[in-house]
């Protein structure tokens, strides 16, 4: 796949997109979920190198391609590795999937209801290298947790300067300013987000594109003037938080956005699991996702 077929993949693909891009402190739980303890690994190469035989085992799974699953989000460590003696952006694509990667190196202390993302200094370098390697897009995370007007303003102008920053690599850019499922203010601050990014896709000078990620919005199809704005070329959804049926149930709901999802697609996968079993078990999953991305019902 060239970029336009990329684009084309994103824009119009039947499916989702696979969130493998746990990291930092992140990670270690995730080995957990998975069946690998802690004491199977002994420092952070160890570590990563669990990670990373967990993600080629999804990668090569016979249930997990272009079919059902338009793009696979990747962890820098991830993306710089070899599965099957090929880089894996390029297994991906082989696949018929759109590799990403995620860039944002965490979050800052939470000031005014919100957690920007930490500096990325080195930011250029990694674009450079991601694309040199194929890869289409990027995805950064913030995180918002409760309705502060200042607050949202300022994640989101963070979100798109950074997106900007990668336009001008050549790659499409997911801002992710997530929503805490956990914030009881959210209805009013998830029309404040809208809003607010709906202002600053305007400013975006034309033929320039952006992807969101966003949290499920409690009042279903909030975020629907942005899944229209012809200045976004898909509108992605997290699970936050939310076991694969609750997030897939309510997914379902919101007109134009598809998932993608981390947790809710791998929650039931083991390490021990004979590998008829793990592709039963992540084919399962990938079809519960795919058809809330794809067949919506009634709010």
């Amino acid at each position: 796949m060239n970029k336009q077929e990329m684009t084309a993949t994103i824009a119009e693909g039947d499916g989702f997109i696979a969130a493998l891009d746990q990291s930092g402190g992140s990670t270690p739980k995730a080995l957990r979920a998975y069946g690998v303890s802690d004491d199977e690994w002994d420092g952070e190469d160890e570590m990563y190198g669990k990670i990373h035989e967990m993600r080629c085992r999804i990668i090569t799974a016979p249930s997990f391609s272009g079919k059902k699953v338009v793009g696979a989000i990747l962890f820098e460590k991830t993306m710089d590795g070899m599965v099957d003696g090929k880089p894996v952006p390029a297994a991906l694509i082989e696949k018929g999937v759109v590799p990403f990667i995620k860039i944002d190196k965490g979050l800052e202390d939470e000031a005014d209801g919100v957690q920007l993302m930490k500096p990325m200094p080195e930011l250029d370098a990694l674009l450079t290298r991601a694309s040199g390697l194929g890869v289409f897009g990027t995805k950064e995370r913030s995180v918002i947790n409760k309705a502060s007007a200042s607050g949202i303003a300022a994640i989101v102008a963070q979100q798109f300067e950074v997106g900007k920053q990668v336009i001008g690599h050549g790659m499409m850019p997911i801002l992710e300013p997530e929503y805490s499922i956990k914030a009881e203010d959210r209805a009013e601050g998830e029309k404040i987000l809208r809003d607010e990014i709906l202002k600053n896709l305007d400013a975006l000078p034309d033929g320039q594109q952006v992807m969101l990620k966003l949290s499920i919005p409690v009042v279903p199809n909030t975020y629907k003037a942005l899944v229209d704005h012809p200045k976004v070329l898909k509108v992605v959804a997290l699970s936050g938080g939310y076991s694969r049926d609750e997030a897939c149930a309510e997914l379902a709901k919101n007109e134009g956005m598809i998932a993608s999802f981390s947790r809710a697609l791998l929650e039931e996968l083991r390490a021990q699991m004979s590998d008829e079993e793990f592709d039963a078990t992540l084919g399962e999953a990938i079809d519960a996702i795919h058809a809330a991305s794809t067949k919506k019902v009634a709010a």
